[in-house]
């Protein structure tokens, strides 16, 4: 892939995003008219188109929308009822849609020598959309800050303080993003291709969400600078747990969960070695369950799902589920998704994506 051929497929996610939009109603497919729809993610039908759709807590699909190119992640604004899908590395898209069919959906594409790396959030009160963002030019992440009293248009950034961003979360208060840099190089002209496996540089900042200041920066210690920190969220307690993704030797076994408040340093969960085994690696999402203090872990190189005691970081439950994707916390437990259409204990004919979001205060 070259930079023409990204700027052609932001000129066609354009295109498809004003065609999609124009087969929908007034009020949009993905309004929620049942209130057993709780759970969003993003998927692949069978005949390789992408969409994403809500579900219930059992894990039926209520509703579905068409999207122009495949998601990833998605985030949820409990306040204005909205909801957004941000596309797959180096995707140049972001679809934002009411839930409350109160709203027209609303697409926006990626600025130029820009592209999303799949994850986002909304602001406390709904009313900005934080992205994260590759400077692929200069090599640096940015965290794009989006307007939703003004059609989602973009009114500024501020750095990630590292490269390769990918997930994100914002503190209770909402002062501050948690970011998780993955320390990975990537550059458009070589599609999903990782430049500087050997010398990368992960790190989580804390980044004050008035001023794009930074507050702190962790990097990782020399000896686990192949340790992606990819995915977080936040505890009932407001600390920060991360989950990471190991790019070296297979035989390694590096820790691959942990957590941090402002101030403190780095801890990482030691897992049992059969756990970490059983990860393979590589934890593709993590969420936790604030009201049961509970973390969940999905692995689909490892076809296993984990959960932790938030307190103590005891394994309370490890169970095989093939091609493990997305977990969200749910009544009880987690909400486990697979790429071969798993959802809880229902199956659908799709292919689900690596993230779920929940559409209601959890």
């Amino acid at each position: 892939m070259n930079t023409r051929t990204l700027l052609d497929r932001r000129s066609f996610v354009k295109m498809a995003g004003a065609a999609w939009m124009a087969t929908l109603g007034s009020r949009g497919a993905f309004a929620l008219e049942r209130t057993d729809a709780v759970f969003a993610s993003a998927f692949m039908a069978p005949d390789g188109s992408y969409g994403i759709a809500t579900l219930t807590e059992e894990g039926e699909i209520v509703e579905r929308t068409a999207l122009p190119a495949r998601a990833h992640g998605m985030a949820f604004s409990p306040v204005t009822r909205r909801a957004v899908a941000f596309a797959r590395r180096p995707g140049t898209y972001a679809m934002i849609l009411a839930t409350d069919g109160t709203a027209e959906p609303v697409v926006i594409t990626a600025a130029e020598s820009r592209h999303f790396f799949g994850h986002g959030c909304f602001s406390a009160d709904g009313r900005l959309l934080y992205a994260t963002e590759n400077d692929y030019s200069a090599n640096r992440g940015m965290i794009g800050v989006y307007d939703g009293t003004c059609g989602f248009a973009r009114i500024g950034e501020f750095p990630t303080y590292g490269i390769g961003p990918h997930d994100m979360t914002l503190t209770a208060d909402g002062t501050t993003l948690a970011i998780a840099n993955g320390g990975i190089e990537t550059h458009p002209d070589f599609g999903r291709t990782k430049l500087n496996l050997d010398h990368m540089e992960p790190s989580l900042t804390l980044v004050d969400t008035a001023t794009g200041a930074l507050i702190e920066k962790h990097g990782l210690p020399a000896e686990l600078k192949q340790l992606s920190t990819r995915h977080v969220d936040i505890g009932a307690d407001g600390r920060i747990w991360f989950a990471c993704q190991y790019q070296g030797a297979r035989g390694d076994l590096p820790p691959l969960v942990g957590h941090f408040s402002r101030g403190e340093t780095l801890t990482f969960v030691p897992l049992p070695e059969s756990t970490t085994a059983a990860l393979a690696n590589y934890v593709g999402a993590i969420a936790i369950n604030r009201r049961e203090g509970l973390v969940g872990l999905t692995s689909p190189k490892g076809n296993v799902a984990v959960t932790l005691d938030a307190k103590t970081g005891a394994v309370v439950k490890e169970e095989r589920v093939a091609d493990a994707a997305g977990v969200a916390a749910a009544k009880p437990g987690f909400a486990i998704s697979s790429y071969d259409g798993l959802f809880m204990k229902h199956r659908s004919p799709v292919a689900w994506d690596q993230h779920i979001v929940r559409l209601d205060r959890d």
